[in-house]
């Protein structure tokens, strides 16, 4: 499964506990335990912390530059891969996993699930375009779990449509607003699904008043949906803000501007017992600083084009920040 599986996903419990972004395949908590190791500097005199990862090239990235950022900070650490979100975060709970990158709306939803069952959460979400207000609402569900949410950065990984440049400069789009205003007719790449999630072709139909004709269900993403907008077979491609293969086919993102799309911005949640200091709020907090969604689909793009590992793109990044010695 991709991690575009959760795309565009409803804020529903159910799509919560089907996946979202980390409901991957991978490795089982108990195999990819000791699957990669970053303590610097002062080695383990603070302890040893295991940084969960999902199986997909993001969370294997983000992974990579928190643990090397705690071992920079002193801490021995460690990366485990787990399968999904149902896996790791019973584990981060427990302690047997003590720090995750995680995605604010797409955790606090699969909290509330869990916490009020998938019907309550239906009918009452806590995820929204608003970055801080979501945020506010998981940290009122992982508490009691346990957990500590740290803050929020920059760096988003949402759902994104884009369109051919030529496109948006022939008919002035910017904006999914401006995509509305021009009446043009629309038909969108993306997985079939986008038909009846309600941040996909309802959404821009409901929100931005676009003019959706039809789904051409080539994935979302894809190198076949990205040629069809090229080609103008199709005028809309869904994809992610992290994509950093836009310009072979010369697309460029409209801007969400009524922010249709939940706030999944990359956040640090941590086990409170084990993982809970300020020290480790501050080593983490240094990385959320400066990480940016562009910064992020850099790092994507050297380990899915370039080949590069996710250890050495994470070090590389970090050592180009300053962040670690």
């Amino acid at each position: 499964m991709s991690r575009n599986s959760r795309i565009a996903g409803a804020v529903i419990g159910t799509l919560a506990l089907t996946g979202s972004l980390a409901a991957c395949g991978g490795d089982s908590l108990e195999e990819g335990k000791g699957g990669s190791t970053a303590s610097a500097g002062a080695g383990d005199k603070k302890g040893s912390l295991v940084v969960g990862a999902a199986a997909f090239t993001e969370s294997k990235v983000l992974a990579e530059l928190y643990a090397q950022i705690l071992g920079d900070a002193g801490y021995s650490t460690s990366i485990t891969t787990v399968k999904n979100r149902e896996l790791y975060e019973p584990s981060l709970e427990k302690g047997e996993i003590d720090v995750v990158p995680e995605y604010a709306a797409t955790i606090a939803e699969f909290l509330n699930a869990k916490v009020n069952g998938s019907a309550e959460a239906e009918k009452s979400p806590v995820a929204s375009g608003d970055a801080d207000a979501t945020v506010a609402a998981l940290e009122k569900l992982a508490t009691p779990l346990g957990l500590k949410v740290l803050p929020a950065g920059e760096a988003v990984d949402q759902n994104a449509f884009a369109v051919t440049r030529e496109f948006a400069e022939k008919n002035k789009l910017k904006t999914l607003s401006d995509l509305g205003a021009s009446k043009i007719k629309v038909k969108i790449a993306a997985g079939d699904e986008c038909e009846v999630r309600p941040f996909c072709a309802p959404g821009l139909k409901e929100k931005y008043g676009i003019d959706v004709v039809g789904i051409d269900p080539k994935g979302v993403g894809t190198p076949q949906a990205k040629q069809a907008v090229k080609d103008g077979t199709d005028q809309l491609v869904l994809t992610t803000t992290t994509d950093a293969v836009l310009d072979p086919y010369d697309l460029v993102f409209l801007e969400d501007d009524k922010k249709l799309q939940n706030a999944d911005n990359v956040l640090p949640v941590v086990n409170a017992k084990d993982a809970g200091s300020q020290e480790v709020a501050d080593a983490l907090g240094k990385l959320t600083d400066v990480l940016t969604t562009e910064d992020l689909a850099e790092l994507n793009r050297k380990v899915d084009a370039e080949r590069a590992k996710p250890t050495d793109v994470a070090g590389e990044y970090l050592r180009s920040k300053g962040l670690i010695g």
